[in-house]
């Protein structure tokens, strides 16, 4: 059973309140595609400070949870990984277009 305040179903982008850094539906909407590959104990052998994943694998990690999961699920410290080759239709699966900033040192 969903513990989610989404009723049942996804919704539009900003109708729920932004997180801490101002981003809206990061937990709960959809579980997010992720480019980074998965492996179990990826995370225990690497560095602590932004891992970057495996270069290459078989499954894709996803974060952030669904409508439909209940809430241990939520946050982007959960990971789960599914083939990207699966056929997803249920409609708990997407992905965040990122538009990274470039920086410039004066």
């Amino acid at each position: 059973m969903s513990l989610s305040s989404a009723k049942g179903t996804t919704h539009p982008v900003g109708q729920k309140e932004p997180n801490a850094f101002g981003l809206y539906d990061m937990h709960g909407n959809i579980w997010q595609w992720c480019q980074d590959w998965y492996r179990e104990d990826y995370y225990s052998k690497s560095s602590t400070e932004n891992p970057q994943g495996p270069s290459q694998g078989k499954l894709r990690l996803l974060r952030g949870g669904s409508w439909c999961d209940e809430f241990i699920f939520y946050g982007s410290a959960f990971r789960f990984s599914l083939s990207p080759d699966k056929d997803i239709r249920y409609g708990i699966v997407g992905f965040r277009v990122v538009l990274a900033p470039s920086f410039r040192t004066p």
